[in-house]
């Protein structure tokens, strides 16, 4: 991916296709990339969610115990925390090429209601729910209405990424051309702030 052209980049085409081959190859072998720059951060944003898909799985397994529950949930929380603070650094390096582009936006050009950064992380979402539903298409121990209805979802989630993924490509392009603002929106998550979650300063007071 390496471009002295910054729209080179953000193909949404090769991100969207990296996001899907990685969750095949992450099922068969252990998750680790070599990408750098923007497609590295998407990349890591990716593994994030990856284990987010999977301990939310056994988050709701009939068979845990509220001890490993619990154990669950909390690397839950940490991963979520991750997630965000990953979707941040993305729209950072955003900034970063827009800079280094020299791009030039006028300060009333309109401003999207979602990051690059977040839609990324929808279509992260949306490759794991594809890998996912296709392989409950393939499972054999099933009867046909599971499977229709599986197909009928899966292809449901295959528009929703074609047309995130062309949205997102028109975002970029809009941005890159100086047509639309990016910021970066600070998540200000408080849950797992010591100082603002009072059920962690209040915790042991009597």
């Amino acid at each position: 991916m390496a471009s002295s052209d910054p729209l080179q980049v953000f193909r949404v085409a090769d991100l969207t296709q990296m996001q899907i081959d990685r969750v095949r190859r992450w099922h068969v072998e252990p998750m680790g990339h070599s990408l750098t720059g923007i497609m590295g951060l998407v990349c890591d944003q990716h593994a994030t969610n990856f284990q987010l898909w999977h301990e939310e799985d056994k988050a709701r397994s009939p068979t845990a115990t509220d001890t490993e529950i619990a154990a669950v949930k909390r690397t839950i929380d940490g991963l979520n925390q991750q997630r965000h603070n990953q979707i941040e650094k993305i729209d950072d390096a955003i900034s970063e090429a827009i800079a280094a582009a020299g791009i030039t936006t006028a300060a009333d050009a309109p401003i999207n209601t979602e990051t690059p950064g977040s839609v990324i992380d929808r279509l992260s979402i949306l490759s794991l729910r594809l890998f996912h539903y296709g392989e409950q298409c393939d499972r054999s121990d099933t009867e046909p209405e599971h499977r229709a209805k599986v197909a009928q979802r899966l292809a449901v989630c295959e528009t929703q990424l074609a047309d995130l993924s062309l949205s997102l490509q028109q975002l970029l392009d809009d941005i890159f051309a100086g047509r639309k603002r990016h910021k970066t929106y600070r998540q200000m998550k408080m849950y797992n702030d010591a100082s603002l979650n009072p059920a962690i300063y209040n915790a042991g007071k009597s």
